[in-house]
């Protein structure tokens, strides 16, 4: 390690101490999260821009429901957090409902052009002297899901109009806001990602139409993204599948090399699906099936099931290896079995099923880090992205994530709509014999997951995190922060965390020979990095990289119930309640 990585390895230790970002008390030794929990009794919002989640407040206020005010936050955050959502994007979401206390998931992502067939972009891909599907153009555009999610989830849980959902957005698009700071640094990426491409990015996303993006403060409005907004508010989600904004993209596309018609979203459907979960230590913690990546939380935590990480300690070398082992592990099956069920059969059972867990947890070595970890053989025959989080009066939840994948997405703006086509389709494998293979009609492999957790059949904590391949990484670790080591709702997202990285991916890639790597931050102490090493891990320092955080946890008091809000400080977030 070079003497500059180890003198700001050395600076973040004094500043964090062993718990990340939280403080040390030096008097009582108790450790104290960047920020107090917020607590409250009637509705509670988090997400990760605080304008966004005062609307979600309001609309609780006005008497809508958790889903109302989750729409509501959603659409804002389109609009003020670009760089990682919009209606250019898809959506998952679990909710709780409190009158029939069951959890209802909802697979709002789109699918690939059925015009475009696996000849037609191996030729494509074969133009650009590439094997793997781009991250930027035409190729890797999906049919976005998130407007018919929000219709769906509307039509099932919404109290109040589904135009009032969408008031304060249309409102702030037109008027404009300040733009945050993350936001304002990861916006000023775009003109040079996206120059070059066809459509309407620097009309749209620039405040000058040439290049200049906004800056922390400056005010930033989408008069287009608006109007699109209202459309959607007055006629449904048939305005975009079935009528202007519809027909505006498929003549876009017809006229630019793209491959998106009509036709595509005219069919396209989202899809309600049962939650699936595990129990970890007296918690059942829910994902949702593939396409998405959400098992793989549920898989690492099997294995770790086996392994006292309390006796541990919580950011001891001993723990940090298991952990990162487990993650390889699961991430062998994530490889070779996550794909849209509709066009791969999926052995969910036994993927999750305890025994195939056992058998799994005998490939750590407590000693030394594994190079190589290969699929397992379940039983076949078995049955950059936001994430927000709400709760009302009534008791019920969301637990809702929606992206654009890589960035602000693929880069194509159709003039006039306001908003940017999601890269979602990056994720296909070009491998004909893998089960995540690029076809017509398809939904790619996921990456974004939303979280949930019930204790003794009621609700504990609606959680996500966000961040790509961190998700499941992230999901494991704010969980046994709190279940295995005692922390609070906030400073479990608050604690410092590690992402391995190099690993098998559903697009192909293969684990590099070292056994890929694995990012720390700061509060990771020197120590624990040392002796990972010493185990055979690859470890490196990052600042970023991480994800970001937002949950509501539930707790009883004096029969009571209250709402207890979290939002880390790696975000512009607020979590927020009334």
């Amino acid at each position: 390690m070079s003497k500059l990585i180890h003198s700001i390895w050395a600076l973040g230790l004094l500043l964090t101490a062993d718990t990340g970002n939280a403080q040390i008390d030096r008097v009582t030794g108790k450790n104290f999260a960047t920020r107090s929990e917020v607590l409250t009794r009637h509705g509670m919002v988090c997400t990760s821009v605080p304008a966004a989640t005062q609307v979600g407040i309001d609309i609780l206020k006005r008497g809508g429901s958790a889903v109302d005010a989750a729409i509501a936050a959603n659409a804002t955050l389109g609009l003020m957090e670009p760089v990682s959502n919009g209606i250019g994007g898809d959506l998952f979401a679990i909710v709780y409902s409190a009158k029939e206390n069951k959890l209802y998931g909802i697979n709002g992502s789109g699918r690939s052009p059925l015009g475009l067939s696996y000849e037609k972009m191996k030729a494509e891909l074969d133009k650009l002297n590439r094997k793997t599907i781009p991250p930027r153009g035409m190729l890797p555009i999906s049919v976005p899901g998130t407007v018919d999610a929000w219709a769906e989830l509307h039509k099932k849980f919404g109290k109040q109009k589904f135009a009032d959902d969408l008031a304060p957005a249309i409102h702030y698009a037109e008027e404009g806001f300040p733009v945050t700071e993350l936001i304002a640094f990861y916006w000023h990426f775009g003109p040079e990602v996206y120059k070059g491409l066809p459509g309407a990015f620097f009309e749209t996303y620039t405040l000058d139409g040439k290049g200049r993006t906004p800056a922390k403060g400056d005010i930033f409005k989408n008069p287009a993204l608006g109007k699109a907004l209202r459309l959607i508010g007055e006629k449904g989600r048939d305005a975009f599948y079935k009528g202007e904004i519809a027909d505006k993209i498929d003549k876009f596309m017809q006229a630019n090399g793209g491959f998106l018609r009509k036709a595509d979203f005219e069919k396209h459907t989202s899809t309600w699906v049962e939650p699936v979960s595990t129990n970890y230590r007296g918690y059942d913690v829910f994902e949702l099936p593939p396409n998405g990546q959400g098992i793989a939380t549920l898989q690492i935590l099997n294995i770790l099931e086996g392994f006292d990480l309390g006796k541990m300690g919580r950011i001891s070398p001993e723990t940090l290896h298991t952990m990162i082992e487990a993650k390889k592990i699961a991430w062998a099956d994530r490889a070779k079995f996550y794909a849209d069920p509709a066009f791969a059969k999926v052995p969910l059972a036994g993927l999750l099923s305890k025994s195939y867990a056992t058998d799994r947890r005998k490939l750590i070595d407590p000693n030394h880090a594994s190079k190589k970890v290969e699929a397992g053989n379940p039983a076949l025959d078995q049955g950059d992205t936001i994430y927000l989080c709400t709760a009302d009066d009534e008791g019920n939840m969301v637990s809702l994530i929606q992206s654009n994948y890589r960035g602000m997405g693929s880069g194509i703006v159709v003039p006039g709509l306001g908003f940017m086509f999601q890269d979602r389709g990056e994720l296909f494998s070009m491998d004909p014999r893998h089960a995540n293979v690029y076809a017509p009609g398809k939904r790619p492999f996921h990456t974004i997951i939303p979280g949930f957790v019930m204790k003794d059949g009621k609700p504990w904590e609606a959680f996500g995190v966000m961040g790509g391949g961190m998700q499941p990484q992230g999901h494991v670790q704010v969980l046994a922060n709190q279940i295995d080591f005692g922390l609070n709702v906030q400073e479990a997202g608050d604690a410092s965390r590690w992402q391995h990285e190099g690993d098998n991916e559903p697009t192909g890639e293969k684990m590099s020979e070292s056994g890929g790597y694995v990012n720390v931050e700061s509060g990771i102490p020197y120590e624990t990095v040392r002796e990972l090493g010493k185990k055979g891990h690859d470890v490196r320092f990052d600042v970023g990289g991480y994800g970001g955080y937002q949950a509501i946890k539930v707790e009883m008091h004096d029969r009571q119930r209250v709402y207890v809000g979290a939002s880390e400080s790696r975000k512009d977030g607020q979590a927020a309640g009334y």
